[in-house]
């Protein structure tokens, strides 16, 4: 469709989390049709040094089912420029975490050339699929024997009353 605004919104997607639907949202007012880089577990592999949780065919499922996401894109490698070339985009967008690094700033300058725009929005501060993780991972850390603080032990058995 002519004149149409291709925007580009990549991630790992893992533990899908509200800042994640933060940032498809806020995308999705910024062009008018969106797509979503989800990176493939191997590309997660390489830039994080551990397999992400959620396996990539369920992170698709997840991300796919959003309401802001027009279509997604398995990305394979982390050059945004190939990936570019590959998808189109018009704007890509990224969490502020990210604004002024090295690796953002240089990719400014290199969309600015091509004519494409990078948004920054709000990092999520109270949520983040790494707090998530040490979360699950400190529950699983818990003696099996003992309920996690704030969950229930189990049913009462019959014949207890109340």
């Amino acid at each position: 469709m002519m004149g149409e605004r291709l925007g580009y919104a990549p991630g790992v997607f893992d533990l899908f989390h509200v800042g994640h639907l933060n940032i498809l949202r806020r995308a999705r007012g910024h062009c008018d049709r969106l797509v979503a880089g989800v990176c493939s577990d191997e590309l997660v592999v390489r830039l994080k040094g551990r397999p992400p949780v959620v396996p990539l065919a369920e992170r698709l499922q997840i991300v796919r089912s959003v309401r802001y996401v027009d279509e997604t894109f398995v990305a394979t490698v982390d050059d945004k420029i190939q990936i570019w070339k590959e998808v189109g985009f018009d704007v890509i967008f990224k969490g502020d975490d990210w604004l002024g690094t090295d690796v953002w700033t240089t990719l400014e300058a290199e969309f600015a050339r091509v004519g494409v725009k990078v948004l920054y929005f709000p990092y999520t501060v109270h949520t983040s699929s790494t707090l998530l993780r040490d979360a699950l991972r400190l529950l699983g850390e818990q003696s099996p024997s003992e309920p996690p603080p704030g969950q229930l032990a189990g049913p009462r058995p019959s014949g207890t009353g109340s």
